[in-house]
């Protein structure tokens, strides 16, 4: 699987050839899971059935179980992604700010991506 690497401002990375890409790597597939996150369901116009259900899962009054359920299935269904090997999540009550930090088993091996910072509960 080729992925193209994104910048530290979250542009793609072009000028460097090759070492633009994750090549069949894990931190290839955990970006892929963190920018599926951070599409939200109907958001694409191309295409409204792909996205993360925050609205319907995990924003507004909802439980931390759901909203750990409904984001432990929007990583399972990334390409390349086979299974969840540990997950973890908090919620502060004073900012309503969401956490998670996950360990997912790849096709390419394992890789740590962090859920923060997305939406507020």
């Amino acid at each position: 699987m080729r992925v193209r690497k994104l910048t530290a401002t979250g542009d793609y990375s072009f000028g460097n050839g090759q070492l633009d890409y994750y090549q069949d790597v894990p931190q290839g597939v955990g970006q892929l899971v963190q920018t599926s996150l951070l599409l939200f369901l109907g958001e694409w116009y191309l295409d409204t059935t792909v996205g993360t259900p925050w609205i319907e899962g995990v924003l507004g009054k909802h439980t931390q179980a759901l909203a750990d359920s409904t984001i432990q299935a929007q990583i399972l269904l990334v390409q390349g992604v086979v299974s969840i090997a540990s997950y973890q999540s908090t919620i502060d009550p004073n900012t309503r700010q969401y956490s998670a930090t996950t360990t997912i088993n790849t096709l390419y091996g394992t890789t740590e991506v962090q859920v923060s910072n997305y939406a507020n509960f």
